[in-house]
């Protein structure tokens, strides 16, 4: 099957290209040891020397000269294999007869716009209109009598299915979307969590092989999400599962994989809001909503405006906002923040953000803090979890507004963790437990009958974790963000006019409501 992974690429040239990214690293790493050992670092009171390292040597590497778009994107695309306690079955969404699902879609990105703008668009589109397309995905499942080193049999992708059934436990089905900012990694990069993910609830991953930006600009992604959760609900001819009752099925994803889940959940929402259903193959489909959320990590505001962005640098690894910026100057010279040219990047036609036109930078699909209040009214139980990182502010906001519209909310706040720590520090005793709670409120939601089911009824709850003690302390929610509305809105406004915010910025996408 083919994919947008690099599979022809050697393992003994990655290993080299680790090699000469890690060596530069080397004063850092002796000052890193030299402080946490003399106990002069803040960090060394919340993390073990290993972790501090890891964080540390993580940023040096994401703040350092940007590369081409295209080459960074490439080394998160090699596909390393198959191999040790998981079942993979690679497949791929057919494409429907109509194009329903597409229109409900744009459907949905229209009625949640600013409508003088979108009067604008109508008559001249400002954004690609996507094609529908198979989309790939991977179940995974967890494989109990492998061993590290097993490699998968030589059998038919769908008998990989039918032995990945076999060990599955219970009805909960993840569909997954990966992180990456939307224009890096694949689901061959999260093989590691999603077998993890599978093994805790006794469920089933479909872990989405979503397209990617900038070739591939919003809202491609967000379609391929949709045609994804359809294919799940409503198995298209040919396809190798039966169908998912929708109170079996969690979004889950991490960073931008979260911005995903919540983008596909507030578009269910929307068209629940216009009554419509959708065709899809040959049947007028309703629109349904799945038994939960499970986010780890997820980017919210595309325009990175908020203020832990700042306040946050030294407990995370995320590089400094140069998403929208062009250059900076430092000690009276120049310094180049966005990525040198290449055959993807720039787009043309030119747009500043990688995964949305201008235009959409601000619209509640793909900022969803920008989303009003009542929007979320409806949703079903969220879990959400977070480190003290950079997008810290963003997180928090939009669990407090989705717990104003009335949704169950389960956030837990991990001390001194950088962003999406589980999958980055793996060996902390935090990340193992954000991995057991992310697991059993899967378990929990969706298990729908058989073993690890059964774990009671969902209650909100905040909770602050503590480092090293994993000590919980309650949170009170209604400190849980010091932001109005108001406040976000004129952050991420004055983000994206920058220094031209005197000057009104066509096709701003801003809701009327909000």
């Amino acid at each position: 099957m083919a994919t947008n992974n690099d599979k022809g690429q050697s393992p003994g040239l990655g290993r080299l290209d680790l090699v000469w990214t890690l060596l530069p690293q080397i004063p850092l790493v002796i000052k890193i040891i030299l402080l946490h050992i003399l106990g002069r670092s803040e960090s060394a009171k919340y993390l073990d020397l290993r972790s501090d390292l890891i964080i540390s040597v993580v940023r040096s590497i994401f703040d350092g000269k940007p590369r081409p778009v295209s080459v960074t994107q490439a080394m998160t695309l090699r596909d390393p294999g198959v191999k040790g306690r998981l079942w993979v079955s690679a497949v791929a969404s057919k494409v429907p007869p109509e194009q329903g699902i597409r229109d409900a879609l744009l459907a949905a990105i229209s009625s949640l716009g600013n409508p003088e703008e979108e009067a604008k668009r109508n008559a001249e589109p400002s954004f690609r209109i996507p094609d529908i397309v198979p989309v790939e995905a991977e179940w995974t499942g967890h494989r109990a009598a492998a061993t590290r080193d097993s490699l998968p049999p030589a059998i038919s992708e769908e008998a990989k299915y039918g032995e990945l059934m076999k060990e599955v436990t219970n009805k909960t089905t993840i569909l997954y979307f990966h992180g990456g900012a939307y224009y890096l990694c694949d689901p061959a990069t999260h093989r590691s969590l999603t077998k993890h993910l599978a093994r805790l609830t006794g469920g089933r991953v479909y872990s989405v092989r979503y397209r990617l930006a900038p070739q591939n600009p919003f809202p491609a992604a967000l379609l391929d999400a949709l045609v994804s959760y359809f294919t799940l609900l409503y198995p298209p001819p040919g396809a190798v599962h039966e169908a998912v009752a929708p109170e079996n099925i969690v979004f889950s994803g991490d960073s931008a994989g979260g911005n995903l889940c919540v983008a596909l959940l507030q578009t269910l929402l929307e068209l629940r809001r216009q009554g419509r259903k959708v065709a899809w193959f040959g049947v007028d489909r309703e629109v349904v909503l799945p038994a939960a959320l499970a986010l780890s990590s997820p980017w919210v505001d595309l325009t990175q405006s908020m203020p832990s962005w700042e306040r946050n640098q030294r407990w995370c690894y995320l590089a400094s906002p140069r998403l929208l910026a062009e250059e900076k100057e430092e000690g009276g010279h120049r310094k180049q923040q966005r990525p040198p040219p290449d055959d993807i990047w720039p787009a043309n036609p030119p747009r500043r953000h990688l995964y949305a036109d201008d235009a959409y930078l601000l619209h509640p699909l793909a900022s969803l803090q920008m989303c009003g209040p009542g929007a979320w009214e409806g949703s079903p139980p969220v879990y959400v979890s977070c480190g003290w990182e950079c997008i810290a502010d963003e997180i928090k906001y939009l669990a407090s507004r989705m717990a104003r519209d009335g949704v169950t909310v389960v956030f837990e706040e991990y001390e001194a963790m950088p962003h999406v720590f589980s999958s980055i520090l793996p060996r902390r005793p935090e990340a193992k437990r954000c991995l057991d709670r992310w697991g059993a409120f899967m378990r929990a939601v969706a298990g729908g009958g058989g073993e690890g089911e059964g774990e009671g009824e969902i209650k909100s709850s905040w909770k602050t974790i503590k480092a090293k003690t994993l000590e919980e302390v309650d949170i009170d929610v209604d400190t849980l963000t010091p932001f109005t509305e108001e406040d976000v809105r004129r952050l991420a406004l004055l983000k994206v006019l920058g220094r031209e915010k005197k000057k009104k910025m066509p096709l701003v996408d801003v809701p009327a409501k909000l």
